[in-house]
């Protein structure tokens, strides 16, 4: 199963690149897992699944401790029928649909409740697309379930679904989403948007 991820970065900052090159760091312990490459519009990350959220997490917290507004944002994907199997993505972590869903769920709200927390406060918005499946519907409302007994859901919006919480708290939920929602062989995708530091975190924008 082919997994992976394309993220940007975004200081709100003159020095952005001396903020971004000096949290690379945060990467290190992750590089003997994961294939990392960077162009001049994002960086990927390919690897097994549990990996990837981690190692996004770690490093945005990373840039979001220079005190900057930054946002990340997130193209994840595992399935894809357009990547091929790698073995640097195997995991013998549980992927998709291997149990009935309140089993999963329950799963998932025990790791968010178990996840180290940051310190860091974060917000954030994602669509989950369970591609290809006629059962989409049960699995994103379960998705939603973990978001409400793990408190990182904010609210619903027009196509996305907005979280807040300590960063460790979300991008947990966030991983767990992507590693027991959908079918277990089926392409499941994630569209994120994560900031922290905003100069209007209280602001409501809805008309």
């Amino acid at each position: 199963m082919y997994s992976g991820v394309q993220f940007s970065l975004y200081p709100m900052a003159d020095d952005f690149v001396g903020i971004i090159t000096g949290a690379l760091g945060a990467l290190d312990s992750y590089r003997d897992r994961l294939r990392i490459e960077t162009d001049d519009i994002s960086t990927l990350l390919v690897g097994p699944p549990e990996l990837l959220f981690p190692a996004m997490r770690d490093l945005f917290v990373s840039v979001a401790a220079s005190g900057v507004h930054c946002v990340l944002s997130a193209s994840v994907s595992r399935g894809c029928p357009g990547g091929e199997d790698q073995s640097i993505c195997d995991t013998d972590e549980p992927i998709g649909s291997v149990a009935e869903l309140p089993r999963r769920i329950e799963a998932a709200v025990r790791k968010v409740a178990e996840a180290p927390r940051t310190g860091q406060p974060v917000a954030g918005q994602f669509a989950l697309y369970v591609l290809g499946s006629d059962t989409h519907m049960p699995e994103v409302y379960g998705c939603i379930e973990l978001l409400e007994r793990s408190d990182v859901l904010d609210r619903p919006k027009n196509f996305v679904t907005k979280v807040k919480g300590d960063a460790g708290a979300v991008f947990e939920a966030l991983s767990e989403t992507f590693m027991r929602f959908g079918p277990s062989e089926g392409h499941i995708t994630l569209d994120i948007t994560i900031s922290a530091n905003s100069p209007s975190p209280g602001a409501d924008l809805r008309p």
